[in-house]
């Protein structure tokens, strides 16, 4: 299982509350709306910061998840019509794409 991890940051002049409702119900959706979502990823998430007691700040404003079975969905994925016309052009409406950190990972379980 590949696994991406985009951790993103807001853009200039978008409230908090603002990035999380546009992240949440409207780029969310476009991206698993499109028929290359259901055949290629197997997971989708999207993740924001929660107030922590003992826990630093946040550094990013929010998180979002991708995993595929293997390099080969990654990439029919990402380079399908479908994401390359509607979801990567959204992602600029809401993202300070200057700041985007992005770790690949494959995962190893330690404990059930």
């Amino acid at each position: 299982m590949i696994k991406l991890a985009f951790m993103i940051n807001r853009i200039d002049g978008m409230s908090f509350e603002r990035f999380v409702e546009y992240h949440r119900d409207r780029h969310g959706p476009l991206f698993a709306s499109i028929p290359e979502a259901r055949r290629y990823v197997r997971k989708y998430t999207v993740s924001h910061p929660v107030p922590a007691e003992n826990y630093p700040g946040p550094a990013y404003d929010g998180l979002t998840e991708i995993w595929f079975e293997n390099w080969e969905d990654h990439d029919a994925f990402f380079s399908s019509e479908n994401y390359r016309k509607l979801v990567n052009p959204d992602e600029a409406k809401f993202i300070d794409m200057s700041t985007v950190a992005v770790m690949v990972t494959e995962e190893k379980t330690l404990l059930r």
